[in-house]
């Protein structure tokens, strides 16, 4: 009986992937060798894109050379699967980033909405108020400008504005 290293020699180029080998007869000692390097566990379909290598010669030659022709091109396929799985988990974290990015956003907008919407009633409480002629009640009712700091400047000019009027009507108005 008649030992090979073959699949030593193939387990020796350690690569993650399954192998698909055809040998067809060609006549005389001359033979045909299909070797495709595949790893399903790649997302992208474009690995379905890549050819089978086809090596021709006689047993001699492909005793010979075999692992010789085949090793570069299948590290070169396996390296590229990696990349591809790489990049398809990039792509899908981009993605996810970006949902991310879109909803905090949306959430930003949401929170600023209601923000403004409570900073106008309390503004249309005090512009009440200012109009009924109470202006102490309507500088007590005035936001604090810590809660809506985009409206600081307006809330301390309503404050100055309105300790102005009360001020000016007396103390006991």
């Amino acid at each position: 009986m008649k030992t090979t290293n073959f699949f030593q020699t193939l387990a020796a180029l350690n690569l993650e992937g399954d192998w698909q080998i055809s040998i067809k007869a060609a006549g005389g000692s001359r033979m045909l060798v299909s070797v495709l390097f595949i790893n399903d566990k790649v997302g992208d379909n474009a690995r379905k894109l890549i050819p089978p290598m086809i090596l021709k010669g006689t047993v001699q030659e492909l005793d010979e050379g075999f692992f010789t022709s085949i090793e570069t091109p299948v590290k070169q396929t396996a390296s590229l699967f990696v990349n591809m799985e790489a990049y398809a988990k990039a792509q899908e974290q981009a993605r996810l980033q970006s949902k991310m990015e879109q909803d905090k956003h949306q959430q930003q907008k949401k929170q600023n909405e209601t923000g403004n919407k409570k900073y106008e009633a309390a503004m249309k409480k005090v512009a009440d108020l200012e109009a009924a002629g109470k202006f102490r009640e309507a500088y007590a009712q005035l936001p604090k400008p810590t809660d809506f700091p985009e409206y600081e400047q307006a809330i301390t000019e309503k404050k100055e504005e309105l300790m102005a009027k009360f001020e000016s009507t007396g103390l006991f108005s």
